[in-house]
């Protein structure tokens, strides 16, 4: 009996070794693997983040101080932070992970896009890597690092939950085209580098919802490329705006084929505003934004390109899907006041 309980005991842990073929190795191995992620992207792209300390005059005139985070992405000392780090500062302080501490230059800031410019003088600097946001995809590894309650260089790790999302920040500001991530972030962390991997940055963290867990948000690095062109050049962001708030969205083949559209992506309406250029060219909640100036319209980034100073009171079509309907409707844009 002992010897046919022993067969039985062998066969079934046989069984389950065939079943379950991942061994304890093979866990340590993967997750070997993740930290081996972590710890190379972060190595390479720590030196160049940065702790910013600012001074702020209130309305009523009282100054106060605030921290946040940013990264270099040009050997001369451009700096990428969020608006509402270093807007209305009096004194912009960067300290670099060596230990140096440079008075900052403002460039220009964006309250649209919470997007900030900024600029120190220095030798020996080291810039990141700039992504490409398009590139990336739901459930893809991401790390953030930055100065959580001014503990410097802190480093996350975590998943892309969600792209192409847009919200109203506390502040009133409308930001699209937002890549949400579970990576966790902190006040503090505004304005420092979300990466990929490869050491890449493809997001500037932005915000957190306070009573939420794991719902963080990071402005994608193709907008704040081209907010960065115009910042340097202008020192302020000029466009028009329409007036909606969208997501990126899949087109249904069936419909791409039936009105033989040559994208299969566009701009899903989320809202629009009341008394905006939108509302009065009839677009309405749940509309597909398609072309615009007979431009197709494949992201939120497409339809800001676009959104120039020029177009502030030029009339143009707007071409959507309202279900299964393409429709052209007129829309003249008028100059954004958001951030003023």
């Amino acid at each position: 009996m002992d010897k046919t309980l022993e067969l039985i005991l062998n066969s079934s842990a046989s069984s389950a070794r065939n079943t379950y073929p991942l061994s304890g190795q093979d866990d340590f191995e993967l997750l070997d693997a993740y930290s081996k992620a972590v710890i190379n992207a972060a190595e390479l792209v720590s030196p160049s983040v940065v702790n910013i300390e600012v001074k702020q005059r209130t309305k009523n005139k009282r100054e106060i101080g605030g921290n946040g985070s940013g990264f270099i992405f040009t050997p001369d000392g451009l700096i990428f932070t969020n608006s509402h780090v270093v807007h209305n500062a009096t004194e912009i302080r960067v300290t670099l992970p060596d230990g140096r501490s440079f008075i900052a230059d403002l460039i220009g800031d964006d309250p649209d896009t919470d997007l900030a410019v900024i600029r120190i003088s220095g030798t020996g600097i080291i810039a990141t890597e700039l992504g490409d946001s398009q590139t990336i995809r739901v459930g893809q590894l991401v790390i953030a690092i930055g100065n959580p309650y001014g503990f410097q260089y802190s480093v996350t790790a975590g998943v892309v939950s969600a792209l192409g999302r847009s919200f109203r920040s506390m502040s009133g500001r409308l930001i699209d085209n937002i890549i949400q991530t579970d990576a966790a972030l902190n006040p503090g962390n505004s304005g420092g580098p979300l990466i990929n991997s490869r050491g890449e940055v493809i997001g500037v963290n932005t915000a957190i919802i306070p009573q939420a867990q794991g719902i963080c948000f990071a402005t994608s690095i193709n907008t704040a490329k081209i907010v960065a062109v115009q910042l340097i050049n202008e020192g302020r962001v000029r466009r028009s705006y329409i007036g909606v708030a969208g997501q990126n969205i899949p087109i249904h083949r069936r419909i791409v084929r039936y009105h033989k559209l040559e994208e299969e992506q566009g701009v899903f309406v989320i809202s629009v505003e009341k008394n905006s250029p939108a509302e009065r060219s009839g677009l309405m909640e749940g509309d597909i934004i398609l072309c615009y100036k007979d431009a197709n319209i494949k992201s939120i980034d497409d339809l800001h390109k676009l959104l120039t100073e020029k177009e502030v009171g030029v009339e143009s079509g707007l071409r959507i899907l309202r279900r299964t309907e393409i429709k052209t409707l007129k829309i003249k844009p008028e100059e954004s006041k958001q951030g003023e």
